[in-house]
């Protein structure tokens, strides 16, 4: 299984799936899609309308991640379940807690 997240030179890129209009905002560890990448599984409240769901993800992420919300931003897959978030900052420091979130962890 690849990883759900690249490291660039300002952060890096999650690769997430996204469920709105879920019971919890929470953060379901990893899965893998029939291609092979691999995506973290997101689930929120809030309905996919107007932005609500994107803004709820992000910050979900940053709360997650423990970086400010400005720092996390949906860059690729607005209206789509499958999404980029770009998370500025540390790469190495985000790398390890993003692999943290591969197991269960409900915010």
């Amino acid at each position: 299984m690849s990883t759900p997240f690249r490291a660039r030179d300002d952060g890096i890129e999650l690769y997430v799936r996204l469920t709105p209009k879920a019971a919890l905002d929470r953060i379901d560890g990893v899965e893998a899609t029939a291609d092979g990448r691999s995506h973290l599984k997101a689930r929120v409240r809030a309905v996919p309308e107007k932005g609500a769901a994107n803004g709820a993800l992000e910050r979900l992420v940053a709360k997650a991640l423990g970086v400010p919300g400005s720092a996390v931003s949906v860059v690729a897959g607005g209206t789509a379940r499958l999404k980029t978030v770009r998370i500025l900052g540390d790469a190495a420091k985000l790398v390890k807690s993003v692999e943290a979130l591969s197991g269960s962890s409900e915010i």
